[in-house]
């Protein structure tokens, strides 16, 4: 009895230790959907979705309080344990040493951290008041603590440096080595190269233009579809006031589609400027769990979309074309005597490497932008283009529709228009 108040003390300190060690995994156990449900839940969730947007400062807070209240416990059972030896109770003395130490092991880290697997959104939403209140009690501290880190690390790591980037011969010698599967390593080989080619290539060469997107004003209502699925899988949703997007509806990930005000469940778009790469729209895409991006060019206008289903298309699927995945349609197909049949959508970067030559710069990024940049005006059907050490003669120019045009290399390599 003697002990009452400690052992108290000791029980408390082990439901602090189990519940930093519960809200923990918890919380960074959470998946991408949950994180964004609890984002539009109730008011403890939404508080344990804000603590996830600085995980660095939560993360401290929780070590550092688990710290302080295991060290806390540790000093008290120390206490018992010299007044039990003092006493001459050496059993007793071994329950205590041994006893705590199970105990915290078992109630203050195992226990709480099964149960948080096993129900991290309902541990999150109970833990977050709480929680919130023990990571802005320590923000004070945050600037020291970090502090305290860096110089550690370079105390500690004074040569530790970050490991160069792999450049893609490493990588294909990596899975050259890894498989004797021939067939298995080109393709690997091919989707690596994907990977690496989204550095260089902008999204208004992957985006879908402006004339091949669908887009509603609010309210928005499932009969506006008239029976057929967006052509991107998304349902895009502009603002109240004018045309420019402002949310995606991933009809096709929806579990229960509502007839009306559709744009309640619509997710809002990122914005990136036609001129950034498609890698830096993908980083951004996935750091802010979205899933469609607003191309927007130098006047703040939406020009086009590009989805992360845009983006994987043209990882794993060799040749991949805004063509063929937006109309269906090949973007270059070879003809008789040395001719191409291309799409005004196809890109000159694919043109190049198609046909294996240095195509000359240009602003534009298609075949019809280098049409019109050459013509100066919008091509018809017989205009005859020679640019680049290529023939273009346009066979097919619609005022809506897809622009088809002839390619064929010339003798000589002057640039102009012809016609």
């Amino acid at each position: 009895m003697q002990f009452g108040p400690l052992f108290t003390a000791m029980a408390v300190l082990l439901g602090c230790s189990a519940f930093f060690s519960g809200s923990e995994v918890a919380l960074f156990y959470l998946g991408r959907e949950d994180r964004r449900a609890m984002r539009k839940g109730t008011a403890a969730q939404r508080l344990a979705a804000d603590l996830l947007k600085a995980p660095r400062r939560l993360l401290t807070a929780i070590l550092f309080w688990n710290l302080l209240i295991n060290i806390t416990y540790f000093a008290i059972a120390s206490i018992i344990s010299i007044r039990l030896k003092n006493a001459g109770q050496h059993t007793e003395l071994g329950v205590v040493s041994v006893g705590s130490l199970l105990v915290l092991i078992l109630i203050g880290e195992v226990l709480p951290k099964n149960l948080a697997v096993l129900h991290p959104r309902l541990l999150s939403q109970l833990v977050s008041v709480p929680l919130t209140a023990a990571v802005r009690t320590l923000d004070p501290l945050m600037p020291t603590l970090h502090w305290m880190h860096r110089v550690s690390r370079r105390t500690l790591f004074p040569h530790f440096e970050a490991e160069a980037y792999l450049e893609l011969g490493d990588l294909e010698r990596a899975i050259t080595l890894s498989t004797t599967d021939k067939t298995l390593a080109n393709q690997e080989r091919n989707v690596l190269q994907n990977i690496v080619t989204l550095s260089d290539l902008r999204v208004d060469e992957l985006m879908r233009p402006r004339p091949h997107y669908q887009s509603f004003r609010p309210p928005v209502s499932l009969a506006d579809l008239e029976g057929r699925l967006p052509p991107s899988g998304y349902m895009l949703v502009t603002e109240p006031d004018s045309d420019e997007v402002a949310a995606a509806i991933p009809i096709l990930h929806l579990s229960d589609v509502p007839t009306k005000h559709l744009e309640q469940v619509a997710q809002q778009v990122i914005y990136v400027p036609w001129c950034t790469s498609v890698a830096a729209a993908l980083d951004e895409l996935q750091r802010q769990e979205r899933h469609v991006a607003a191309v927007v060019n130098e006047h703040g206008e939406t020009i086009g979309i590009l989805t992360d289903e845009d983006i994987l298309e043209t990882v794993f699927h060799r040749p991949s074309s805004r063509s063929e995945r937006m109309l269906q349609t090949p973007s270059m197909s070879s003809l008789p005597d040395g001719v191409w049949e291309v799409t005004g959508m196809t890109t000159v970067r694919r043109l190049s490497k198609q046909l294996k030559l240095q195509l000359p710069a240009s602003k534009a990024v298609t075949v019809s932008g280098v049409l019109q940049e050459q013509l100066q005006r919008l091509p018809a059907a017989g205009d005859v283009v020679e640019w680049g050490g290529l023939k273009i003669s346009v066979v097919a120019a619609p005022e809506r529709g897809l622009l088809k045009a002839h390619v064929q290399r010339v003798g000589s390599d002057q640039t102009g228009a012809l016609q």
